[in-house]
């Protein structure tokens, strides 16, 4: 399973130097996430409020090349592997209009209750990793 979105760099997200600030990838990455969780007919919001929460227990980002104000940018999210607590996603971002590779990422969210304790991923989050890895 994959998300494509596009996103343009606002200048607010920018350092003095007009780049992408590095604390503003990972909105980004969020971004790409919550849209392939939607799209694969996930609800946070239901989820939420039936006690299972989603929290990021691992987070790694290169940065490949810049990415300046204005520039277009396509967040490519795939889910790589799920285990009963736990899914992983990896992200290429891309410039647009040069498809040029800007960064590459993974994360790891847990499932856990509302005291934090982590607890099995609902049958209904239904979406499974692009090469079927599970654990």
């Amino acid at each position: 399973m994959e998300c494509r979105i596009n996103l343009r760099v606002r200048y607010v997200e920018c350092d003095p130097m007009g780049y992408l600030h590095h604390s503003n990838y990972l909105p980004y990455l969020e971004m790409g996430r919550t849209e392939l969780f939607r799209q694969s007919g996930g609800d946070y919001r239901t989820l939420e409020s039936e006690g299972f929460f989603f929290v990021v227990t691992k987070l790694s980002i290169q940065f490949k090349r810049p990415a300046r104000f204005d520039d277009e940018l396509e967040v490519i999210t795939r889910v790589v592997r799920r285990t009963h607590v736990r899914i992983d996603h990896d992200y290429d971002i891309f410039n647009t209009t040069s498809r040029i590779l800007i960064s590459t990422a993974s994360s790891t969210i847990a499932c856990v209750d509302r005291s934090g304790q982590l607890i099995p991923i609902p049958d209904k989050v239904s979406f499974q990793p692009i090469d079927g890895a599970a654990g």
